[in-house]
């Protein structure tokens, strides 16, 4: 996993997972004590996470929100965004430009 940004704009690739939980969650706590307004996470480049993934996704979602801050992802690879869909995540994160279509449930 790699993280690139300031306290405004990350950037994650490789995968998001425990081995990498530790130093991602470092990384985006210090960027959102540090920053004001959206924090973007930009998700283009990431390949996969995990349950662990997932949570400092949302620790790092609550956190902005005790420091009047909001986490935006951007870039949501597909099969993360079925992930958000299915676990109804997708209602609680802000994601740039919404899910794309196909990764909605079918009704």
């Amino acid at each position: 996993m790699h993280i690139r940004g300031d306290h405004a704009e990350l950037a994650v690739g490789g995968r998001l997972d425990v081995r990498s939980a530790a130093d991602a969650r470092t990384v985006l706590h210090s960027a959102l004590d540090d920053g004001v307004g959206d924090l973007v996470l930009d998700l283009t480049a990431l390949d996969s996470w995990d349950a662990t993934g997932l949570g400092v996704i949302m620790g790092a979602h609550r956190r902005a929100g005790r420091t009047g801050r909001r986490l935006v992802l951007r870039g949501v690879p597909p099969q993360m965004q079925r992930l958000l869909v299915a676990t109804r995540l997708h209602r609680i994160l802000a994601i740039e430009g919404g899910l794309a279509a196909e990764s909605l449930p079918r009704v």
